[in-house]
C-alpha cells in the first residue's frame, strides 16, 4: 500500500512539474488539492509555493495590458497578488523548504516585487537566491522558464533603478550588467521553448489515442520579453550593428509553435531596421561577422555554458542563400513575414472575431507597407501586385491596401489609365 501511494505521489509531482513548464496554472491549483487533500492550514510550504506561483501568474495574465505599459500592480487591488505574496513571505520566514525550493520562492517573489514596481527589492531577491551561479543541468524543464524570466527581470530592474546612481562609470557598469542579463535570458528562453515543444509533441503523440487534448502553449509576456530583451537593449543604446546581430541570431533559431507569431514580428522589425537604419557601406552578410571596427563596446555574445550545457537548435545547411545587401535581406524577411501573415489572417466576419481580425489586419498592413517600399526600390511592381492580391481575401473595405494594389498594377502595366489607352 505504501509503495502504491509513493508511486502515485511521484506521478502527481511529475504532472505538476509538467504543468509548471507548460504554464497550466488553473490545473496546478487542482493538482495541489490532490497532492495534499487533508491540509487545510498554511503548514505545507511546498503546496503554498505551488499556489503562490499559480496565483501570481493568473494575476499577471489578467493584467498583461498594465505589464506592457510598465504600470505597477497594486497589492491592495489584486487579491491573487496579495495572497501569493503572503504565501511567499511565510515560506521564506519559516525557511523549512529544501534549498532548491527556497531558491524558487526567492525567484517568484523577485518577479512579484518587479510587477509591484519595487525594483530594488526584486534585485535584492535575485542576489539572495544566487541563481546566477546555479546550473540547469538535470533540472526540471520549468526551471529554465524561471531562470530565463529571472535574468530578464533582473536586467529590467537594473535599468529601472538607475535614478539614484550619480557616477557615470557606475551607470555604464549597471547598463552592461543589464545587457548581459538580457543576453542570458534570451538564450535560456530559446532553449526552454525548443525543449518544451519536444516534450509537448512527445506527450501528445503518446496520448493521441486517448481522449486528452494537446494543450496549446502561448508565449507569456515575460517569455516574449526575454526573446526580445537583448536586441532591444542594443537598439535602445544606439548600437544598431550589435542589435542586428542579436536579432539575426534569434531568427536563425528553429522556431516552435509558440514562437511563430513572434518570429513574424521580429522578421518585420529586422527588415525595418535594415531599410531605415543601416547604410549599404555598413552591411555584412548574415553568414559572416561584421568588421570589428564597426562594433561598439561589446564583442561576441557569450553563451552561458555555466548554466546550460547546450545551445538552441538553429537553421543550418549547405549552400544557404546569403543576401548581398540590405535590400535583398529586407525583401527576404518581408516575404517570409508576408507568407505567415497571409496564412494566419482571420477571414471570418463573425462579430466575436472582430478584435482578432483587426489585429491580423494591422500586422499584415505593416508588412505590406514595408514590402511596397522595398519592392519599389528595385522596381518589382509585378511581384508586389501578386503579394497584394493575396491580401485581398482579408482586406475587405480596406482602402489603403486596395489603393496600393491599384498603384502596383498600374506601375507594372497590368492596368492602363485612360490617358495611356489613348
Amino acid at each position: 500500500m505504501a509503495s502504491r501511494l509513493s508511486q502515485s505521489h511521484l506521478k502527481l509531482e511529475a504532472e505538476i512539474e509538467r504543468c509548471r513548464a507548460e504554464c497550466q496554472w488553473e490545473k496546478i491549483q487542482i493538482l495541489v488539492r490532490q497532492l495534499a487533500p487533508k491540509v487545510q492550514d498554511n503548514s505545507d510550504d511546498f503546496t503554498n509555493l505551488l499556489l503562490a506561483e499559480a496565483l501570481l501568474e493568473l494575476s499577471l495574465r489578467e493584467n498583461v495590458a498594465k505589464l506592457k505599459l510598465s504600470v505597477p500592480l497594486m497589492e491592495s487591488k489584486e487579491p491573487k497578488l496579495h495572497q501569493a505574496k503572503n504565501y511567499l513571505t511565510g515560506i521564506l520566514n519559516r525557511g523549512k523548504l529544501p534549498p532548491h525550493y527556497m531558491t524558487e520562492a526567492l525567484l517568484i517573489l523577485g518577479k512579484l516585487h518587479y510587477c509591484e514596481g519595487s525594483y530594488r527589492d526584486a534585485v535584492s531577491m535575485y542576489a539572495r537566491s544566487g541563481f546566477e551561479h546555479l546550473s540547469l543541468d538535470d533540472e526540471p524543464l520549468y526551471k529554465m522558464r524561471l531562470f530565463a524570466e529571472a535574468f530578464l527581470i533582473k536586467g529590467l530592474s537594473l535599468e529601472s533603478s538607475t535614478a539614484t546612481i550619480a557616477s557615470r562609470a557606475r551607470l555604464s557598469e549597471r547598463g552592461e550588467e543589464a545587457v548581459a542579463c538580457f543576453e542570458k535570458a534570451s538564450w535560456i528562453a530559446q532553449v526552454f521553448l525548443q525543449e518544451l515543444d519536444k516534450s509537448m509533441t512527445s506527450s501528445h503523440s503518446k496520448n493521441s489515442k486517448s481522449s486528452s487534448s494537446c494543450h496549446d502553449f502561448e508565449l507569456s509576456y515575460f517569455l516574449e520579453a526575454a526573446l526580445q530583451g537583448a536586441y532591444a537593449a542594443h537598439f535602445k543604446r544606439g548600437n544598431i550593428l550589435k542589435g542586428i546581430k542579436e536579432l539575426r541570431d534569434v531568427l536563425r533559431v528553429v522556431e516552435t509553435k509558440a514562437t511563430q507569431a513572434f518570429k513574424m514580428a521580429a522578421s518585420r522589425q529586422l527588415a525595418e531596421v535594415l531599410l531605415h537604419s543601416l547604410s549599404e557601406k555598413c552591411y555584412w552578410s548574415p553568414l559572416k561577422s561584421p568588421l570589428p571596427e564597426l562594433m561598439v563596446n561589446r564583442g561576441e555574445t557569450s553563451f552561458p555554458y555555466e548554466i546550460l550545457n547546450h545551445r538552441p537548435q538553429i537553421h543550418s545547411g549547405d549552400h544557404l542563400y546569403s543576401p548581398q545587401d540590405n535590400i535583398e535581406e529586407a525583401l527576404l524577411l518581408l516575404l517570409i513575414s508576408e507568407s505567415m501573415a497571409n496564412r494566419d489572417a482571420v477571414i471570418s466576419r463573425a462579430p466575436d472575431q472582430k478584435e482578432d481580425r483587426a489585429v491580423s489586419l494591422q500586422n499584415a498592413s505593416k508588412v505590406y507597407d514595408l514590402l511596397s517600399i522595398t519592392m519599389a526600390r528595385r522596381g518589382q511592381y509585378a511581384m508586389l501586385s501578386e503579394c497584394l492580391e493575396r491580401a485581398m481575401k482579408f482586406a475587405f473595405g480596406e482602402f489603403h491596401l486596395w489603393y496600393q494594389l491599384a498603384l502596383s498594377m498600374i506601375s507594372c502595366g497590368k492596368v492602363l489609365l485612360n490617358e495611356d489607352r489613348r
